[in-house]
């Protein structure tokens, strides 16, 4: 097949939804399908609203063309013109934008134009049952899909059970790790706001993530640990990825994000894979991986106190740190690996393709190709 991609800048770009993308196009090529990459330019919300009509005709002789949802406020005209000797139009569904912590009349504004391009798509792409029900909220639920997670196992060999136990016994400091670009919807300031009253307890936390992505919210993060006292507990280290990425999963005592709205959580299930129990958000889809009080702790945005006697109770009970990494691994144990959920992709769009079946007409009923 003839495979078009539109997304945002660079297929290499350093987030969960962009690895996604890549794991994507590896293994459609792979099964010798040619897929072309489409790279839009990267602006504010306004500046994206405003590519609508200015964008060239799709190319003909494309058998599919995948959008990533991403790029939803530029595509509603050029989705409009196309017709049906094209082949279907599939959005690629990380995570629904108008669903993001922020007021509710702009997610209300927001959603007016997320639906307008949910309702011109032939098919779609989910990361989770999360995402696909928020979709389903906004959209008619008629037209092929799957829901495709993404795997977890990219960084290689995870812990074994003897070393997640051996590591929550050790005496240390409680070590937190935050795994998510310095961003607004990963949470990172409320959840400084809430250590700031553990601090007659022992911990530390890492940061990992871009620093360069929203620079006035880190230089308000910096300005949060000054003013708490805590500059000296909080690094922010940056970026990693590959073995100095597993270095700071092994190390860690669990992750702790639970601000952090997460359309899938692909941080949540690479800690997992190292054992590491996680305190994340009830809103969202991490209750997909995490079992609160089994693997972690989920708490409601703004719960500050839920997340204190969380980490109280962790410190205070290392034997119950290592049950809960123990269970964490299970956990990740039983989900699907990368070569197994992009399989089922491909098998679903390879279907999709080979149909050819008018817009919005249901080629198939929608698959759940792998459950998390």
């Amino acid at each position: 097949m003839n495979i078009g991609l539109m997304i945002y800048g660079r297929l290499d770009t350093l987030t969960g939804g962009y690895l996604y993308d890549r794991q994507m196009v590896t293994a459609l090529e792979a099964r010798g399908h040619r897929v072309r990459v489409m790279c839009l330019p990267v602006t504010n919300y306004p500046g994206r609203l405003a590519l609508n009509g200015k964008l060239p005709e799709v190319a003909p002789g494309l058998d599919l063309l995948l959008q990533d949802e991403l790029c939803h406020p530029s595509l509603i005209r050029l989705n409009a013109r196309r017709g049906n000797a094209h082949g279907p139009a599939v959005a690629v569904v990380h995570q629904v934008h108008c669903d993001e912590p922020r007021a509710a009349w702009c997610n209300r504004l927001l959603r007016l134009v997320e639906k307008r391009y949910l309702d011109g798509v032939d098919g779609f792409v989910f990361n989770s049952r999360t995402t696909r029900d928020t979709v389903w909220r906004l959209t008619a639920a008629n037209r092929p899909h799957v829901v495709a997670p993404p795997g977890g196992d990219r960084l290689g060999a995870p812990l074994s059970p003897a070393a997640i136990g051996a590591r929550a016994r050790k005496p240390a400091p409680l070590r937190l790790l935050f795994l998510g670009n310095l961003i607004p919807r990963k949470g990172l300031l409320p959840l400084i706001h809430a250590l700031a009253e553990l601090v007659h307890r022992a911990w530390q936390l890492r940061v990992v993530g871009r620093r360069d992505m929203d620079p006035a919210y880190v230089r308000r993060v910096r300005q949060a640990l000054a003013a708490r006292g805590l500059a000296t507990r909080v690094k922010l280290m940056g970026r990693r990825e590959g073995p100095a990425l597993a270095a700071e999963l092994k190390r860690a005592h669990l992750l702790c994000m639970p601000y952090a709205y997460e359309g899938f959580g692909m941080a949540t299930l690479e800690a997992q894979a190292f054992g590491l129990p996680v305190i994340g958000a009830r809103e969202g889809a991490t209750s997909e991986l995490v079992s609160d009080g089994v693997n972690g702790y989920l708490v409601r945005r703004g719960d500050h106190a839920a997340v204190i006697r969380a980490l109280a109770t962790l410190d205070a009970d290392r034997a119950k740190l290592g049950q809960m990494g123990l269970a964490a691994h299970r956990r990740f144990a039983r989900h699907p690996t990368w070569a197994g959920t992009m399989t089922c992709l491909a098998d679903f769009l390879e279907s999709l393709a080979a149909s050819r079946q008018p817009r919005r007409s249901a080629v198939s009923p929608g698959l759940e190709a792998i459950s998390p």
